[in-house]
């Protein structure tokens, strides 16, 4: 099978890697000096990138908003403002880490186009903030897409010696891509099971009764930085400072790139710990079947690009079907007239250590029964040093609890509540 045309040592570096893979044999990486000195050129151009620069102010932006929402709909803010900036590759890096070295080990090779294509429809939907379609497997299926229909005109796109005409959609690029979409599903589900439920914020939303009940949204974005593989003479040609590396007779050139991963939902009838790692699942299920397709398209290669269909119809049934659901029903939080509802708790804050989450509502205080904020700040100040609760929990059930308070701790308990 052949990627290009214009180049018989292209055909050949792409030919090898496949032959490898169905064979089942092993590679060696022969490295120099000289390559890991290109090593650290690649991971200079990686922090080069433009995309790398616009994840990080996007990161500081989703802080700066989060922050806002919470200070204009409880007064105060749950996280610091820079979380997000600060989350942003150190939660990711394991993924990241095990698919490059996949990615490379195995010698999935992709064609340079399509991952500048992947790369500017990511940076397009960071710039639109529409965080609900940051899924890579629409990047992916959108830079192939995009590759075909440039086909039908290709001069009109030629640049820097790519030429869509070169891309044989029907090779090996049919395997790369079916199967690293699925890898980075799986590592988009693992993200949101592990990750997405501390990020959980409050906001109170009208109920058909006027009254506010609490909805918690998340919006987050993961970078990982992952190490591409592109056959060295697609580069070396026009971009003769790239670094490249030898596997074998075959030269490849080791691009880092910036992945992005983006999360919005809203849990409503759902408590965030419930919601999100079962959709952070359904993703990774997802990515499997992506990942077990694209395996099968060494042998057929049309399997590839339907591995990218199902990918993109799972992935948009189960943002759809989880939106439906949590518009539906009733709000998990919402006001009681039998207590003050708790919309949130500080971290490191009385309220943290008393055990108290949302959901929960507070029922007395000090043996003073409580129905809004008020009266519960001033319940507390009955016995300020010693805090006695009457708590029902999310079963129905009713329990008491009692903390010992500090003068630094927080007056209010570190609560957010409904009223």
């Amino acid at each position: 099978m052949k990627i290009c045309s214009a180049s018989h040592t292209r055909v050949d570096s792409f030919d090898t890697i496949e032959n490898k893979i169905v064979a089942g044999e092993r590679m060696v990486w022969t490295v120099t000096e000289q390559d890991w000195w290109n090593i650290g050129k690649a991971i200079g151009y990686f922090f080069l990138n433009p995309l790398f620069w616009a994840a990080l102010i996007a990161a500081v932006g989703l802080g700066y908003f989060r922050v806002k929402r919470e200070r204009k709909h409880f007064n105060i803010r749950l996280l610091p403002g820079l979380t997000e900036w600060r989350r942003i590759v150190s939660e990711s890096w394991l993924p990241a880490l095990v698919l490059s070295i996949v990615v490379s080990g195995v010698g999935l090779t992709v064609d340079r186009g399509w991952l500048v294509l992947f790369m500017g429809i990511s940076l397009v939907a960071l710039i639109l903030f529409y965080y609900q379609a940051m899924s890579p497997i629409y990047f992916a299926a959108i830079a192939v897409l995009a590759i075909y229909a440039m086909q039908f005109d290709a001069s009109r796109f030629a640049l820097y010696g790519w030429n869509p005409d070169q891309v044989d959609l029907s090779g090996p690029l049919a395997v790369t891509v079916a199967i690293i979409a699925g890898l980075l599903l799986l590592a988009e589900g693992y993200l949101v099971r592990r990750f997405a439920v501390r990020y959980s914020s409050p906001l109170l939303e009208p109920t058909n009764r006027g009254l506010q009940a609490a909805a918690f949204k998340v919006k987050r974005l993961w970078l990982l930085p992952i190490v591409f593989l592109v056959p060295g003479d697609m580069l070396s040609a026009y971009m003769p400072y790239w670094p490249q590396m030898t596997l074998g007779a075959a030269t490849f050139s080791f691009v880092p790139s910036p992945v992005l991963i983006g999360f919005s939902q809203i849990a409503r009838t759902t408590y965030p710990e419930i919601l999100f790692p079962k959709i952070g699942r359904a993703i990774m299920m997802t990515g499997a079947v992506v990942t077990v397709i694209g395996i099968g398209a060494i042998w057929m290669p049309i399997l590839g690009w339907a591995a990218l269909l199902v990918g993109v119809i799972c992935r948009i049934t189960i943002s759809i079907m989880t939106a439906l659901k949590e518009r539906k029903g009733v709000y998990v939080t919402s006001p009681r007239s039998a207590g003050v509802m708790i919309a949130g708790v500080l971290p490191e804050s009385p309220g943290e250590r008393l055990g108290l989450v949302p959901g929960e509502c507070i029922r007395a205080v000090n043996g003073i029964h409580v129905t809004n904020e008020k009266e519960l700040y001033d319940a507390i100040q009955v016995n300020a040093a010693h805090c006695r609760l009457q708590v029902i929990g999310r079963d129905g059930e009713v329990r008491l609890m009692q903390q010992v308070l500090y003068r630094h701790d927080h007056h209010r308990l570190g609560l957010l509540v409904v009223q």
